[in-house]
């Protein structure tokens, strides 16, 4: 019986015998899944901290934007390819002329020696181009000083009233197209003097530019402007130095502006003929020696010196103008 009871089971059925077998592998598989679940959450929650730390990085750091080669090149390349085509023209009509204008190389050359020393002195007219150009900077400050100081407040008051607008419009209409030429003998008839001739010249056709710009600029000045003042009882100074004055600024330093393109004009021809120390003495004096070099070497030195002062000069009138009226 203990053998019919222990032993039937495994002998008579071998099949039950393999399905209660079929627990212990079943266990593992399911442990196997669980464990392969919790592997792939843990890749995956991985994954995703991976994923956020560039994206948070790229979101921290700003990115740097590329370096504009093409700014680079616009601004850069046109300049240089101006200077070339003067330098080849240059070229071409000094080989057309048989060498009578000398050559950029050669003027070159000649360049390195003279602003070698540009502050020698031999005598009183003859002295490096450095003192020639102080000396006619100097003379156009004398000259454009004076018309500042008559023309700006000469244009406020031309500009501010009616009478005086229709007494002097005739008189600038008729004055300022005269040759600055024109007014050098003048100058040296009341003078008695080339160097106060030459600020004289310089002061008479630099000042109606100030003039003209002022007045028109105070002209310009909104109508609502001089009710407010009209209203709060304003003094003629306060109105002047409150009012008028900011708003007629930006045409006042245009007016400079072109007085001071006009004055280094003027002097180079003032002093060609009233001789002394200056650059324009300096190109004429050259000629006499037939040194065409000297002569080449002065235009540039006169082109450059009145760039920078017009380069200053807008940079002070943009620093001092009002967003619309720059746009």
């Amino acid at each position: 019986m203990v053998s019919a009871v222990f032993h039937a089971p495994f002998e008579g059925n071998p099949a039950p015998a393999g399905a209660a077998a079929a627990p212990a592998p079943a266990q593992e598989l399911a442990k196997f899944a669980m464990k392969n679940i919790a592997t792939n959450a843990s890749t995956a929650g991985a994954g995703v901290q991976q994923d956020a730390k560039p994206e948070a990085a790229t979101a921290s750091a700003s990115p740097t934007p590329p370096f504009d080669w093409r700014g680079v090149w616009l601004a850069v390349l046109p300049p240089l390819l101006g200077l070339g085509l003067l330098v080849g023209v240059w070229a071409l009509v000094s080989i057309s002329t048989g060498s009578s204008i000398p050559s950029p190389l050669e003027t070159f050359k000649q360049a390195v020696e003279v602003f070698g020393d540009p502050f020698y002195q031999k005598g009183p007219n003859d002295q490096g181009v450095g003192w020639n150009v102080l000396s006619s900077l100097k003379r156009v400050a004398m000259g454009f000083g004076l018309a500042a100081a008559v023309g700006i407040p000469l244009g406020f008051m031309i500009g501010r009233f009616t009478f005086l607008s229709r007494m002097f419009n005739p008189l600038i209409s008729l004055l300022r197209p005269v040759s600055p030429l024109a007014w050098l003998p003048i100058g040296l008839l009341v003078f008695k003097g080339a160097n106060p001739a030459a600020i004289w010249t310089i002061f008479i056709c630099s000042i109606w530019p100030m003039v003209i710009n002022t007045a028109v600029g105070v002209q310009r000045v909104p109508q609502d402007y001089m009710n407010v003042a009209r209203v709060l009882n304003l003094s003629e100074w306060k109105i002047v130095t409150k009012i008028l004055f900011p708003a007629v600024l930006p045409y006042m330093l245009t007016g400079v502006r072109l007085a001071v393109g006009t004055a280094w004009l003027v002097i180079v021809a003032a002093e060609m003929l009233t001789g002394g120390v200056g650059i324009g003495f300096w190109v004429w004096d050259e000629w006499n020696n037939l040194n065409v070099k000297n002569i080449i070497i002065a235009i540039f030195v006169i082109g450059i010196v009145g760039l920078i002062l017009e380069f200053a000069l807008i940079k002070l009138a943009t620093a001092f103008t009002f967003e619309e009226v720059k746009n």
